[in-house]
């Protein structure tokens, strides 16, 4: 390690300013900060000296997505092999693409007990997936800085993980291109780069392709890395309840289909318990299905400092209080109105959200009384787009992009309310 810290010093000359590759230096400095800790210190008669910086925090981040990224991996092959088996089963042909070429080629059947068959089947749907994101996203911060001069920010490796888990696998690799293309440049770049964008850049992108190109990422087909692969999500069979009956109720009963459209299919019947949901053995978005490890996730946030409990209490405190009043309303025609908050918590992507979306330090409130009302507001509308709008039956997106909209505002007003009790304190008469 000396020996390539006594390299990069040398080389340091021919991108530092006045050098022939001065405009490359964003390059340098990412790859020198990458594996040495900088060698720049503040300056000046006060300052404040802390061990966490941009570095230490995006990695800490990052760990704490290692397990629900595994997880999901795991379980996109979990669900996909359950499919496969199930049309071997009664002789159903599935056609497969070239992820499936690669796993067969490795030798691995489509034993859904398997667990390495299942992980191995499910990285090869996430990898490339990851790797176009991190690609054209790194790529897009890579001009932005070398034309603005300034360093290239860890901040993306969290971006870059984050993205591809909220999205389901059989997504076009294109379109994650087109998603994280447009999330880093509308949601970012223009604003001026990382700690100014107000909006969180992954759950942009998510949202463009949302709008832009449903059909890849909403409905009953894509959920399952499966072609001809039909069944409703947790939510999606919450939703489409029949009137006057429980939304939980429709769980017990969820039809699924596989094999193509014009041939012979599969069809089966499952359930979904509340303890699948908890664990995360359910179809959803690669690493949105687990509110077990996310709580995890929650915990290494927490126990670090980089990710801020109030928040993360303010949006279950919201779901929860949001969640008992629709329960106390006990509309005849409407089925989620009856679904409690312990349901809520675990189907979807709520879980991941609360804990790696709504409490991202640069798009959320700043002051400790503005990161409960922030919470809560993304508790309260998560539920309200949950239960009022059977079209849309996720929420915790739109709940966290309209969070980061007024979370200025909060903050703007909470300041204030303080001023003003100041004011009053030590006012003179």
């Amino acid at each position: 390690m000396k020996a390539l810290r006594t390299v990069l010093d040398k080389i340091h000359p021919i991108f530092a300013k006045g050098g022939p590759l001065e405009m490359a230096y964003p390059m340098y400095e990412a790859l020198d900060t990458f594996l040495y800790t900088p060698g720049e210190v503040a300056k000046g008669a006060t300052h404040v000296r802390d061990a966490i910086d941009l570095k230490r925090m995006m990695i800490t981040v990052v760990m704490a997505l290692v397990p629900v990224t595994l997880f999901g991996m795991w379980n996109v092959g979990y669900i996909a092999n359950t499919a496969m088996e199930q049309a071997a089963a009664v002789g159903v042909s599935v056609e497969q693409d070239w992820h499936y070429a690669i796993h067969d080629g490795m030798g691995f059947g489509h034993d859904p007990k398997n667990i390495v068959d299942n992980f191995v089947l499910g990285a090869i749907h996430f990898l490339p997936i990851y790797i176009v994101c991190m690609f054209v996203g790194g790529h897009i911060e890579l001009v932005f800085s070398v034309l603005r001069g300034h360093e290239i920010n860890e901040g993306f490796l969290v971006t870059g993980l984050l993205f591809p888990l909220t999205l389901p696998a059989s997504i076009p690799l294109w379109q994650v291109a087109v998603g994280i293309a447009f999330g880093v440049i509308v949601a970012k770049e223009v604003f001026g780069g990382t700690g100014r964008n107000f909006l969180n850049v992954a759950l942009t992108s998510r949202a463009f392709l949302y709008f832009a190109y449903a059909g890849q990422i909403s409905g009953e087909r894509v959920w399952t890395a499966v072609d001809g692969f039909s069944g409703a999500t947790a939510l999606g069979r919450m939703a489409a309840a029949p009137a006057g009956t429980k939304a939980v109720d429709a769980l017990s009963t969820i039809n699924y289909t596989v094999g193509p459209a014009a041939g012979e299919q599969a069809n089966w019947t499952g359930s979904i318990t509340w303890t699948d949901a908890f664990l995360g053995t359910i179809q959803g978005c690669i690493g949105e299905t687990s509110a077990l490890l996310c709580i995890v996730g929650a915990l290494i946030l927490i126990a670090t400092g980089v990710g801020s409990w109030k928040i993360m209490a303010g949006v279950v405190a919201g779901v929860t209080a949001t969640s008992f009043l629709m329960m106390g309303v006990n509309s005849g025609t409407n089925p989620m109105f009856s679904v409690s908050p312990l349901w809520h918590l675990v189907v979807g992507g709520l879980a991941f959200g609360l804990v790696f979306m709504a409490t991202d330090p640069v798009s959320a409130s700043m002051t400790e009384t503005g990161k409960w009302v922030y919470g809560g507001l993304i508790g309260f509308m998560t539920v309200l787009i949950r239960v009022v709008n059977p079209a849309y039956p996720e929420g915790i997106m739109l709940a966290i992009l309209f969070g980061n909209v007024f979370a200025p505002l909060i903050d703007y007003f909470v300041v204030q309310l303080n001023v003003r009790r100041r004011m009053a304190r030590y006012a003179t008469t």
